[in-house]
């Protein structure tokens, strides 16, 4: 079983609170076949760069960029205390309520938004893999990142669009906040 199974079958364990169709989504996604995104493959305005997913930890967790990610940031004009920004914003997420917004129909529309920004190679099971790695990234700490997506995302490869990509932050970011007041009114 891989590390991202057995997180997400010990949170499940600890709740029992998700769906069937969450659970099966999950063991499918996790499968042996399916490891956690080793590469990120950036594309930038027609240009692509693999870069390893550990090489975004490091810059996550130290602020210096690795030698592989230098020649891209001078491309695309960003500091890597810009990137490490973006990379760990972290924005709070119940992982029950994530999965349950998710598996409605407006849980469809923001993956739609989303899936052309952050998507697998060959643009194939988008939205379930996104969902996904989303509710993987907050069963954890009941939070989501930019970083632990991408760590979480169930293919190997995850493509991700740079030009789109902090647009997609502001919209995750808006989301919630949009989320958060609709169940408060509900309360």
């Amino acid at each position: 079983m891989t590390q991202p199974l057995q997180r997400w079958v010990g949170w499940i364990k600890k709740r029992g609170t998700l769906s069937v169709g969450a659970i099966s989504l999950a063991i499918a996604l996790h499968a042996p076949s399916a490891e956690a995104a080793e590469r990120v493959v950036f594309q930038y305005r027609g240009l692509e760069r693999a870069i390893a997913v550990a090489d975004l930890n490091t810059l996550a967790e130290t602020g210096e960029a690795p030698r592989s990610l230098r020649p891209f940031l001078r491309l695309a004009n960003q500091e890597p205390s810009q990137v490490q920004q973006t990379l760990t914003r972290s924005i709070p997420m119940s992982p029950v309520l994530l999965d349950r917004v998710l598996n409605s129909p407006i849980g469809s529309l923001v993956l739609d938004e989303l899936t052309p920004i952050i998507h697998t190679p060959g643009n194939r099971a988008d939205r379930p893999a996104l969902r996904s790695a989303l509710v993987l990234s907050a069963a954890d700490d009941q939070a989501v990142s930019l970083l632990e997506i991408l760590q979480n995302y169930p293919t190997q490869d995850v493509e991700v669009d740079v030009v789109r990509l902090g647009e997609a932050v502001v919209k995750i970011s808006s989301w919630t906040s949009r989320i958060r007041q609709a169940l408060d009114f509900l309360r």
